[in-house]
């Protein structure tokens, strides 16, 4: 079918959609919902059969759905409309909620119905809660919709009233009388979008990221000796969070948001006015023995050593990559199948834009940040007495996909999405991935990926060789772990330690040569990459859709040069 997907952004249940529609051999293409008249020349131009909304905050105009069958994804349940729909999951505290398809019409979520899928609510917070459960169940609801659609089977609507947007007044934290789950509920419900507006400090911003800390209760003060301090005191600071006193305990808080600036880590906002607040450091790896903020953790299993690092919206700076590295340096001795996890909503997405953005040289800090990442690519490259895999379990882009091809072996699990390419943000790239992509798909495949700047599927990876098996999402972690232990051969290792040795040289030399670009794209002042950084991290609304997602689906059938 001729399918256009009219949204307000390519996000990640777009891109879930977009992937899978191409997988299914659709021809598809992407309009952003600028304005009426930009949609219906975009609309026109390639006459679709059939246009889903997959994430739109816009109303349509008539001139639209009248002309068009016209499909909307709506975050909620039958008889749910309205906008928060995710908010209002959250705040009743429901165990079930869900997604319908439904035919775009005069009224706002009110059209007929014809897909709808469950899903368990998870206690987490809501941005997670849509790049996991939301999107899972809008796949399985789109493979509902094309059997219903073709058989023109639906239900209608039920035409409860429009939910009531929440206020920042309904969000706001009583740091008085709020106890510790009552404020991380409440930073669940905004995170990450819009935020709950608080003051840190005299400086007014959004929180996000909360953790719960079990060690900093009152009694626990009191043992070492100090004076329990009122509540939002802050006590400690750990990798860019801060710790704040609750009347029952203490939340940590990740990142905060200056109001018209951008999210940061905590401590980057209050920089100076944290003078004195000590550094509460964890191991390396942190054995999660008690509740409390933390980004890198290890589990093992026979003989399987799984590495995962947390980082805020998969960006990882320098520091971060330092840590990493430390960590697989030191775990390649403690193992025979070294995994590399990912965090809980995203692999990686490679270097921390926001912290350049925020730089005051943001050339030397660009270019620490790369050094950094590479450091660590190179680590997982060049680890040879190891096993290494790298799993995708959920989405990665840029860096963040090359830093998982430097694995020995590369899976999946379906639905996740990569995104392989540097050039939305003016950028070339490095992380080996000059070594790395050609190696699994050939020259000719690796520099069409680049160039086409579009996210592919874990299943259209592995057909072109990117990946090495994708699993289901049902028994993901027993069939990793068989595929983990199945994987344990010390001829692969001599293998690779020969393999190694006599290539070594030419793997740096294509790291150098992607370096030696970079350098002109961090250091230069006219460098695109700077205002494209910038526009990325300042959530500037597009002007125009993008026209690599305006070009029709490419033929796909050569899978190997």
């Amino acid at each position: 079918m001729k399918i256009l997907l009219l949204v307000t952004t390519f996000n990640s249940l777009t891109q879930a959609v977009y992937t899978r529609l191409k997988d299914r051999g659709d021809e598809v293409v992407v309009a952003y919902a600028i304005s009426e008249s930009q949609m219906l020349e975009e609309i026109e131009a390639f006459a679709p059969e059939l246009i889903l909304c997959p994430f739109l905050k816009a109303y349509l105009p008539p001139s639209i759905y009248e002309n068009y069958p016209t499909f909307i994804f709506h975050p909620g349940p039958k008889g749910d409309r309205g906008p928060h729909a995710l908010e209002h999951a959250l705040k009743s505290q429901t165990r079930e909620w869900g997604v319908v398809i439904l035919r775009a019409n005069a009224e706002y979520d009110g059209g007929d119905i014809y897909a709808q899928q469950s899903f368990p609510v998870r206690h987490t917070y809501k941005a997670s809660l849509y790049r996991q459960e939301v999107l899972h169940a809008s796949l399985q609801a789109l493979d509902q919709f094309f059997t219903h659609y073709e058989k023109e089977i639906c239900q209608p609507q039920l035409l409860n009233p429009l939910h009531h947007q929440f206020t920042q007044k309904e969000r706001a934290i009583d740091w008085e009388s709020d106890d510790t789950q009552t404020i991380i509920e409440k930073i669940y419900l905004s995170d990450s979008h819009p935020g709950v507006l608080d003051e840190i400090l005299g400086v007014p911003c959004y929180l996000y990221g909360a953790w719960r800390e079990d060690k900093f209760g009152d009694a626990s003060l009191v043992a070492c000796g100090t004076e329990v301090p009122i509540p939002k005191t802050i006590l400690a600071k750990r990798d860019g969070a801060i710790c704040l006193k609750t009347i029952d305990g203490a939340v940590w808080i990740s990142h905060l948001k200056e109001p018209r600036k951008f999210k940061l880590p905590a401590t980057y906002v209050l920089k100076e006015r944290l003078q004195g607040v000590k550094e509460e450091r964890l191991p390396l790896i942190f054995d999660r023995s008690y509740e409390t903020f933390h980004e890198v953790w290890m589990e093992k299993r026979d003989e399987v050593a799984y590495l995962h690092f947390n980082f805020h919206n998969g960006a990882m700076s320098a520091a971060q990559c330092v840590r990493l590295k430390y960590a697989v340096e030191y775990l390649q001795n403690e193992c025979e199948v070294l995994v590399l996890m990912g965090g809980e909503d995203f692999f990686s997405n490679g270097i921390h834009l926001n912290i350049l953005e925020d730089s005051q040289k943001q050339g030397e800090d660009g270019w620490a940040n790369i050094n950094a990442m590479n450091d660590l690519v190179r680590a997982i490259l060049f680890a040879d007495e190891v096993i290494t895999i790298a799993s995708f379990y959920r989405n990665a882009g840029a860096g963040g996909v090359f830093l998982g091809l430097a694995c020995d072996y590369v899976v999946g699990r379906q639905g996740v999405v990569l995104n392989p390419h540097y050039k939305t943000l003016g950028l070339t790239g490095s992380e080996y991935h000059t070594y790395s992509l050609p190696k699994r798909v050939g020259k000719e495949k690796a520099q069409q990926l680049l160039d086409d700047c579009l996210p592919v599927s874990t299943s259209y990876a592995k057909k072109i060789g990117m990946l090495d098996e994708v699993f289901e999402t049902q028994g993901y972690e027993e069939k990793l772990h068989a595929y983990a232990l199945s994987k344990i051969d010390d001829d692969f290792l001599w293998e690779k330690q020969d393999f190694l040795e006599e290539h070594a040289e030419r793997i740096e030399a294509c790291k150098e040569v992607e370096i030696e670009v970079m350098y002109q794209e961090f250091w230069e002042e006219d460098s695109p990459f700077h205002q494209l950084r910038r526009e990325f991290v300042y959530k500037v609304c597009p002007r125009e859709t993008p026209k690599r997602l305006k070009n029709r689906s490419r033929d796909f059938s050569r899978v190997r040069d």
